[in-house]
């Protein structure tokens, strides 16, 4: 009885030494395996932001700043420390700072309207903007106007019944923060508008301005800062017309 059980002690243990042998080799096999996983997914990481690299460099060739900040803050996200991210990040914020001053250029142009059309016997060409605020239904806008038989004329045109003004009024109105009082008159035909008197002084200063504000009275309101932003405005685009 003594011998069978050992026997059976010795044969347990030669067991459990084969498992042992056996685990320990299959750690060993996989530690290669493991590594080799993880350089491989490095190469693919690196092929993949050096494919994306190609293309900020071809969207910097064609000089397309807009593809290129967004391809470039993708690459410098995605694959921080890239040699692709490093090359990346030497141009990326010069392309950003262009592609935001693109962008601002671009909303402020389209902010402005240019129509040319036939008006009470005759016909008007205008180019106009609405205040960015108020906005929505309580806009106000601002129109530059040439007429053939009214001449050359710059307004505000409300909405309800209009602007509170007693003969010649005055609008207290900065240009870029500078103070800039408008004389201003109602239209005699009871149209929600008011009329600046001097407009051609008005649409000089207003080339080399980017906001005004104009603090006005509304009959249906009370007073109000109107803030029109004016710096996309292409004098180009605004139609001269000969007098009939």
């Amino acid at each position: 009885m003594t011998r069978l059980l050992l026997r059976r002690s010795v044969l347990l243990l030669a067991v459990c030494g084969l498992f042992a042998l056996a685990a320990c080799s299959q750690q060993q096999s996989s530690a290669p395996s493991q590594a080799n996983a993880a350089k491989a997914q490095a190469q693919v990481e690196a092929d993949e932001a050096n494919t994306e690299l190609q293309s900020y460099r071809k969207m910097l060739q064609m000089k397309n700043d807009e593809m290129a900040a967004d391809l470039g803050q993708e690459i410098v996200q995605r694959f921080p420390t890239s040699d692709a991210a490093k090359e990346v990040q030497q141009t990326l914020p010069a392309v950003e700072q262009r592609w935001k001053q693109t962008s601002e250029t671009r909303r402020l142009a389209a902010l402005w309207t240019y129509q040319v059309g036939p008006m009470e016997g005759g016909t008007q060409s205008t180019a106009s903007l609405y205040s960015t605020s108020p906005s929505g239904d309580r806009a106000v806008r601002l129109v530059l106007r040439r007429h053939t038989k009214w001449g050359q004329s710059v307004f505000l045109f409300g909405t309800g019944h209009g602007f509170v003004c007693k003969g010649n009024c005055t609008i207290q109105a900065q240009f870029d923060g500078k103070s800039h009082p408008l004389r201003a008159f109602l239209p005699t035909t009871g149209e929600p508008a008011i009329f600046i008197r001097d407009d051609k002084p008005f649409i000089e200063a207003m080339q080399k301005t980017k906001r005004i504000t104009m603090n006005v009275e509304m009959q249906d309101g009370g007073k109000q800062t109107l803030v029109f932003e004016t710096g996309g405005y292409d004098p180009g685009k605004w139609v001269s017309l000969g007098k009939k």
